[in-house]
């Protein structure tokens, strides 16, 4: 069987009526992102690797996994490993969390002296509840003075260095918790390069529908900074109803990218109003299934490591497809290249692109959780003492990553 390499993807149709995607080059500071696309940190997924490979089909602000301010500071060699960008990503963005002021600015004072950064994201949209239980991610803003104590040690020590700096949020804790309106005008009138804002709520988690209202609103109260939507946009049809219903100057794409790289591709047509999409052969998704293993070698800098890391991504690549159990098993253990030849070379090639089945969200929406939240978090806007001295240690309970 010939596999196909990414840039050489060719099996594309054409849709009914070609769609275009309206938006300008993303202005950040002094950076100009011309395809105005941008990768969502994903913890395990969005490394290095991943983000050349969504790259090589198209353009876009590709950012790291997350890191926290504290193992960075420290310079553990995992949150070392996190940062690292290959030569040729030409914008290095860094994804950082922290929920201590003098951490977090730290962390940035860091990555702006040491020239490790073009772009730096504050994560204050993160639902998971190891992070949430010690007030981080996307229940921090609902303090609203932590939240600017934040947000402005970050952005001061940031344009030291003339690195633009964004945050990104959700809509609120629960529907009736809201914290995206005031994170908003706090953020913006504190000076932040941009906005990210994924339209769900904490207890969502990743399930149900995107609130595409929240974002159009967001975008309406905050005229002169960018503002990037997220939650969603799983083809380059939804990126483009995103933008007409809300108005944003960029969209943020997150699970609808897993085992998909190629969505790039099909934004960027949309950009320039062709109709053409990617919709690959099996053998061209083994294609690239491969090179994402080439490129993880290269990024752990040992094969076994990095063919560990690609079995997760088996389901994603060849959902829809018709691949058998006993090669889907296979995949999903593969411990070296010899081995994964072997198995792609079981695959029909020839095999057509499936259709619906094919696309969609990867991976588990899951469903709505009861935020899992510090003693009393909701009872003010507010730090008490005892939240202050929780905060404190917050960071020492979270990984690198």
């Amino acid at each position: 069987m010939t596999l196909t390499a990414p840039h050489s993807v060719t099996s594309t149709e054409e849709a009914p009526e070609a769609v275009k995607l309206n938006l300008p080059p993303l202005q950040l500071g002094k950076l100009t992102i011309d395809t105005p696309v941008v990768l969502s940190p994903m913890a395990g997924i969005t490394n290095s690797a991943f983000r050349r490979l969504c790259a090589e089909y198209g353009g876009g602000l590709y950012v790291c996994e997350m890191v926290t301010s504290r193992a960075l500071v420290e310079r553990t060699p995992e949150s070392m490993r996190i940062i690292k960008h290959a030569p040729e990503e030409e914008i290095r963005s860094i994804q950082l969390y922290g929920v201590e002021p003098n951490t977090v600015r730290a962390a940035v004072r860091m990555l702006v002296e040491e020239d490790r950064a073009d772009h730096i994201d504050l994560n204050f949209g993160c639902p998971a509840p190891k992070v949430t239980r010690k007030g981080g991610g996307s229940a921090l803003p609902w303090k609203t003075d932590l939240f600017e104590e934040l947000v402005r040690a970050a952005v001061d020590e940031a344009h030291k260095g003339e690195i633009p700096l964004t945050v990104k949020v959700r809509k609120g804790i629960d529907d009736e918790h809201m914290t995206f309106r005031e994170a908003g005008k706090i953020a913006r009138d504190l000076g932040v390069d941009g906005i990210a804002i994924h339209g769900r709520t904490t207890n969502q988690h990743y399930a149900g529908k995107a609130d595409w209202g929240s974002i159009a609103e967001l975008r309406e109260q905050l005229p002169d900074i960018p503002v990037i939507g997220n939650g969603d946009i799983f083809a380059a049809e939804d990126a483009v109803a995103m933008v007409e219903q809300t108005g944003v100057d960029a969209v943020q794409i997150g699970r609808g990218v897993q085992g998909k790289p190629w969505l790039f591709g099909d934004l960027q047509n949309a950009l320039s109003g062709s109709a053409e999409r990617f919709h690959p052969s099996l053998g061209e998704v083994a294609g690239a299934f491969r090179r994402h293993a080439e490129l993880l070698i290269e990024h752990f800098e040992d094969e076994f490591r990095g063919l560990q890391d690609l079995r997760k991504h088996v389901a994603w690549y060849f959902k829809g497809y018709q691949v058998g159990g006993e090669t889907r098993s296979g995949l999903a253990k593969v411990s070296s290249m010899v081995e994964l030849d072997e198995l792609l070379g079981q695959l029909d090639a020839a095999a057509p692109y499936p259709g619906r089945a094919a696309e969609g969200s990867r991976g588990r929406a899951g469903s709505a959780k009861r935020p899992h939240l510090p003693q009393d978090w909701l009872e003010s806007r507010t730090m008490n003492s005892e939240h202050k001295a929780m905060i404190s240690h917050a960071e020492l309970d979270i990984s690198g990553g």
